[in-house]
């Protein structure tokens, strides 16, 4: 008798029971079934609530189904080579297939259920007793109902890796101890899991972000013009670093949720991780039987034991006595209808599938998991992330070094190969004989760079792998070669790194001085209100600094130059030459950042690595480390270009530190429900999905700037629609490339135009204010007495004097009416009127005929006529001072002791 325990553990936190239904339901059901053939696919009729038929086809997709499967025991006497399970909602049935083979002479099992030892009586298994001459085989065909699947909801059909698992236990009577245990996993089929797709959609991107990076490093002569377009380009380091950081954030030793390695193993083959049958069988060989122990980095294992898996269970409530009595009184009552039910239609619905290496009938299963992988359904620490590859975790160093070794020397002899076809074209003459000729020349040179910047790409990945190879404790030879090659990565990117710096700076010295760090309040690119950083140094050079959200004290380490002659290290050919590789996509004042960042690097590995196994000071540790990083880098904004900055500073920065806040959640001590880890799990999924969409729209806008400036020297420039943008991107370069601070533009003053513009007015005293004879404020009116009329050639400004009415109505309250004095304007107006009416002075005397305003004729002299026309003092007394000063000229200009005239005189 065997006992087979069933347990579909789900996301949900639902399962089916291992005893669905009582064996009536199967003998009707099975006694019912029909099966026909058609076309070579065969389909099985089921009965509908409502009466229908329906033929499902017989291979379909069940709803839920097991794939691999491992062993939970590690020492089982029953060697399974063949365990799956489907459940198909369409007629609620359940298939069971077993396959396997013991050592075990003979040995009773245990089975809670007659309704099993009924479906092995079908199959005519030999399970009960268990012989090692007789190999085991199982399977059959469970009716369920609706209530025994009430507990799956529907969306657990339905959402993206599904979270689930089988356990197969098997119990010896003879000892009542358990000697066998299989586990396999439960899936929908609905997976975030794409690697041929999606891996090949990065392939494309990531080859179109190396071309665009390569011809702007060898286009043109100028290696100070070449290094500036190279700068603006995507840099293939960003691109690596984004995919690295997505797809090792399952280094951390904590139980994931199904749906996140799903997703990374689409991003696995960036970072080395490529499953190869003969690569595998190879470093298998290398290793040995010594796999390591997964338990060390929080993965159960297949092969060792798991007695907590799926719950557990207790021996004591298998083997009640009420289970004996209870098998006993069903085996009876049915004992007389097994005969009948051997029928010929019951044994060809109930035979057993097709074997795996068949093309037709029953394919949706699994197979057992390779030594070295956790068990099925395990996704703890990076041996369940790499469980998704098959790739055992003690393989781990191996496989990614030996892919990165192939990479190195791909790149190597891809650059070798881009020289050799120029040579062809230009031997050809496809080409002119200056094409590229820069590049032609240093083609060994430019191998040497995009050798030592792969590694420079690489060294956080193979740095990670020979840590975490020191941690495992694997096989001896294997950890030998992860300690050669950490030093040579050690000692030699470090050592490049620092001798590069001291290249440069061996000519100087260095000061310290105090300066204040503020808080202020930003825009990340440039719409986004995020916190920014600056110095109060810069901040003072600013005519309008952004607001300070708080400060704290800063040390600067400023670098004094003693060779103020020498160049700016991106205007330096012979350094960009010599250290370009490191330093040539950093701003002028940053160039140095490549050290930083190496050492960063080297400290993220060493937490992923060397804490493995202990996930919360893998967690906090790093997320600490990254914090800083993500500050240091928004002060310093390393990168040259503005999409560099954006993507490894913002983006990339605020993915680390978010991915790992949300990953503490994880940790096993929790006890979060898979509901939960799960959601967080599609948030993480979310978090670094927008950062590959960001990364992948920077790779086609870097390709479309490099086509750009590999055109630059081109006369006509294709699409003609792009020529303004064109025009503004190399008014970007010659911009940034100086590295000097912006100062901000006055706005130009617009161009003064003549104007009038009364600003005040103010009074000042007039003659008139003297005069004694004042005009009485309280007058509504003011009349001035006729006089005679001025002649027709006074201006008519005179004549407005003469106004007979002057009128003050419109006063207001309080104010005084004033007399209409004279300007000189008038005097002399009025002065040029009389000496033109001299000509009709009568002879005798200087008696004219005026006319008055009353009409009549009178005579008058000329002084008699204006002081009687004018009763004013200060009129008077201006003409008597016009008069004077026209005496003083006429004397002037007469003849010396020469008698003046009558009329001169006068």
């Amino acid at each position: 008798m065997a006992f087979l325990q069933h347990r579909w553990k789900g996301a949900v936190g639902s399962s089916l029971p291992a005893l669905l239904i009582q064996l009536l339901s199967l003998f009707s059901i099975v006694s019912a079934a029909n099966v026909v053939t058609y076309k070579n696919t065969k389909y099985v009729e089921m009965t509908t609530d409502a009466g229908q038929s329906l033929w499902l086809r017989d291979a379909r997709k069940p709803a839920l189904y097991t794939q691999n499967f491992g062993d939970c025991l590690g020492n089982s006497l029953i060697n399974v080579t063949r365990f799956d399970a489907a459940y198909y909602k369409d007629n609620m049935t359940v298939l069971f297939h077993l396959e396997g083979n013991t050592n075990v002479a003979n040995e009773s099992l245990m089975c809670v259920s007659p309704l099993l030892s009924a479906l092995l009586s079908l199959t005519e298994t030999s399970l009960c007793p268990m012989n090692r001459s007789v190999p085991i085989e199982a399977n059959g065909i469970i009716p369920v109902i609706q209530s025994d699947v009430a507990g799956i909801p529907a969306v657990a059909l339905n959402i993206p890796d599904f979270e689930g698992q089988a356990i197969l236990r098997v119990f010896a009577n003879s000892t009542e101890s358990e000697v066998g245990c299989y586990s396999a996993v439960v899936t929908n089929g609905v997976t975030f899991s794409h690697p041929y797709a999606v891996g090949s959609a990065l392939g494309v991107f990531i080859v179109i972000a190396i071309a665009a990076s390569f011809a702007t490093a060898i286009y043109g002569s100028h290696l100070p013009t070449t290094r500036t377009h190279y700068a603006h380009s995507l840099s293939v380091l960003v691109v690596f670093s984004v995919f690295h950081h997505i797809f090792y954030t399952g280094a951390l030793s904590v139980n994931w949720p199904s749906v996140l390695p799903a997703f990374w193993s689409n991003f696995a083959w960036t970072a080395g991780m490529i499953y190869s049958e003969s690569m595998q069988n190879s470093i298998n060989q290398l290793i040995g039987s010594n796999k390591g122990n997964t338990s060390i980095v929080g993965a159960a294992g297949s092969g060792s034991t798991a007695a907590g898996l799926g719950g557990g269970y207790q021996i004591s409530q298998i083997y009640k006595r009420s289970l004996h009595q209870l098998f006993r009184r069903d085996a009876h009552s049915f004992s007389g209808h097994l005969a009948d039910l051997r029928s010929a239609e019951a044994e060809q619905y109930l035979a057993k599938r097709a074997l795996a290496n068949s093309t037709e009938g029953y394919d949706w299963y699994g197979s057992p998991t390779r030594p070295g992988l956790p068990l099925p359904g395990n996704f703890s620490g990076f041996a369940g992330t790499l469980a998704q590859e098959d790739i055992p975790v003690s393989n781990a160093f191996m496989t990614g070094f030996l892919w990165f070794l192939i990479l190195v020397v791909n790149v190597a002899a891809s650059v070798a190969f881009v020289k050799w076809i120029l040579e062809a074209l230009v031997k050809y003459k496809k080409i002119e004989e200056t094409r590229l000729v820069y590049f032609r020349q240093h083609w060994v040179g430019y191998t040497e760079a995009a050798v030592l910047r792969t590694t420079v790409i690489g060294f956080f990945a193979i740095i990670y792998l020979t840590i975490f190879q020191f941690t495992y404790n694997g096989a001896g030879g294997i950890t030998a070669i992860a300690a050669l090659v950490f030093l040579v990565l050690f000692l030699g990117m470090l050592g490049a790194a620092g001798y590069a710096c001291f290249y440069r700076l061996r000519w100087g010295h260095y000061e310290i001085r105090v300066d204040r760090l503020h808080a202020e309040k930003s825009k990340a690119l440039g719409f986004v209100p995020c916190v920014g950083f600056g110095l109060e140094s810069r901040r003072t050079e600013k005519t309008q600094p952004r607001l300070s959200l708080g400060s704290i004290p800063w040390r600067i380490i400023d670098y004094i130059d003693e060779d103020s002659q020498r160049v700016e290290v991106h205007q330096d050919e012979a350094y960009i030459e010599r250290f370009g590789w490191l330093f040539a996509r950093f701003r002028r004042t940053r160039w140095w950042f490549f050290a930083l960042w190496l050492v960063y690097e080297l400290i993220r590995a060493c937490f992923y690595g060397g804490a493995a196994g202990y996930p919360m000071t893998q967690v906090f540790g790093l997320m600490v480390v990254d914090f800083i990083a993500l500050i240091t880098t928004v002060i310093l904004k390393p990168f040259e270009g503005v999409r560099l900055n954006a993507l490894m500073v913002y983006l990339l920065g605020f993915s680390k530190v978010a991915t790992l806040a949300l990953s503490a959640a994880f940790d096993t001590r929790f006890h979060l429900p898979r509901i939960t880890t799960t959601v967080i799990g599609v948030v993480i999924i979310v978090i670094q999905g927008i950062l590959a969409i960001f990364t992948l729209v920077a790779i086609l806008l870097g390709a479309i700037s490099s086509y750009m400036s590999v055109t630059r020297d081109c006369g006509v420039f294709r699409p003609r629609k792009w020529e303004p943008y064109r025009q503004n991107y190399f008014a970007h370069l010659e911009k940034t490339a100086p590295d000097v601070p912006l100062v901000r533009r006055p706005t130009p003053e617009q161009p003064k135009e003549p104007y009038f513009r009364v600003a005040s007015v103010r009074r000042e005293p007039k003659i008139e204010d003297n005069d004694p004879d004042k005009i009485n404020p309280g007058n509504s009116s003011t009349s001035i007495a006729p006089g005679p009329r001025i002649s027709s050639r006074v201006g008519s400004r005179t004549n407005s004097m003469w106004s007979p009415t002057i009128s003050n109505n419109n006063l207001p309250y309080g104010a005084r009416a004033h007399r209409t004095s004279w300007s000189t304007r008038d005097f002399t107006s009025w002065q040029e009127g009389q000496h033109s009416n001299r000509s009709s002075q009568l002879p005798g005397g200087s008696r004219i005929a005026d006319r008055v305003s009353d009409g009549s004729l009178r005579e008058t002299t000329n002084s008699e006529r204006i002081r009687t026309s004018i009763k004013s003092p200060a009129v008077t007394a201006a003409l008597d001072v016009q008069k004077s000063r026209t005496d003083k000229g006429k004397a002037k200009r007469a003849p010396p002791n020469e008698p003046r005239s009558e009329e001169a005189n006068t």
